[in-house]
This record gives C-alpha cells, sequence and structure tokens, in this order.
C-alpha cells in the first residue's frame, strides 16, 4: 500500500518557495519597470492662496 499524501508533501515543499520567489520578483519587477502611466505632465503649480499668519498650528 503506498501513501500518495507523501508525493503531496514533497511536491508542497518544492513548490512553496518557487511560488514566494516568483511573487516577489513580479514585485520588484514592477517597482522598478518603466513607468506605465499616462498621466499629463504638469509640471510645478503656482501657489493660489493665502498665506496663514497665525503663530500657532
Amino acid at each position: 500500500m503506498t501513501n500518495t499524501n507523501k508525493n503531496g508533501i514533497f511536491q508542497a515543499f518544492k513548490e512553496v518557495p518557487q511560488k514566494a520567489i516568483t511573487f516577489i520578483l513580479e514585485a520588484v519587477t514592477r517597482i522598478f519597470a518603466p513607468k506605465d502611466d499616462n498621466y499629463p505632465e504638469t509640471g510645478v503649480q503656482p501657489f493660489e492662496g493665502e498665506k496663514d499668519n497665525k503663530k500657532s498650528h
């Protein structure tokens, strides 16, 4: 009689670290990839308001 559960445990020991490394590498790749957003370049915006004269915050 063979125990099929042992093969599943060994397979899990093999797959879990691979999945964790893949998860981390995908995150690092996304962080350091060229930007993929299409926001308009706005530059520096001038301050349009009144200066606060209160001394305490």
